[in-house]
């Protein structure tokens, strides 16, 4: 598997909006656009967020990873992820742990063992039921020395849709465009 970083607006554009899609499935309601509205306009925008790929020899997408900076931009986050073929979201992890000063944050023992497996190996208890997992290459060496992941403000986007409702027709636009253009090589 070779890791691809998607930087091409179309191409990326297509690429978040098969990610959301996927993550959350067709009975999310707004969150797959408001996420995929808010990667596109705020973090790539603020060059806050990466989006990658796993692909093949033919350059076709297995699994995609969205990374987001952490304030102090020592750290990435994988805030969604999501495999074409089985265990190619594992590989694509794994390849990540290893060039890249990967976080995690997961909420159950289950998603915990496959980040482990997948080459994350510092855990630390977060707040209430969260542990974040870090990648041998993330500068912090305690939760102390973590800095906040950079967020989106899903309400601030909400409200924007329910007072512009060409705001928010140009978004959905733009997600089944992306949809419908998802590229079969990157």
């Amino acid at each position: 598997m070779k890791v691809v970083h998607i930087s091409q607006s179309a191409p990326r554009d297509a690429c978040l909006a098969k990610l959301c899609a996927e993550v959350y499935g067709q009975q999310a309601g707004l969150t797959p656009l408001v996420v995929f509205t808010g990667t596109q306009n705020v973090l790539f925008g603020q060059e806050a967020a990466r989006l990658l790929a796993g692909v093949d020899g033919n350059g076709k997408p297995l699994a995609l990873a969205l990374l987001v900076l952490d304030e102090a931009g020592q750290g990435m986050t994988v805030t969604h992820a999501c495999e074409f073929i089985e265990g190619a979201k594992a590989r694509l992890i794994h390849e990540l742990s290893l060039k890249a000063p990967l976080r995690l944050e997961v909420n159950n023992a289950q998603d915990e063992a496959f980040y482990q497996q997948c080459g994350i190996k510092r855990w630390f208890n977060g707040a209430g039921n969260w542990r974040i997992g870090l990648a041998a290459r993330h500068p912090a060496k305690s939760i102390d020395e973590l800095s906040p992941t950079v967020v989106l403000d899903d309400n601030l986007i909400l409200r924007r849709f329910k007072h512009d409702p060409k705001a928010f027709t140009e978004a959905k636009e733009a997600f089944i465009l992306g949809l419908n253009n998802f590229p079969e090589s990157l």
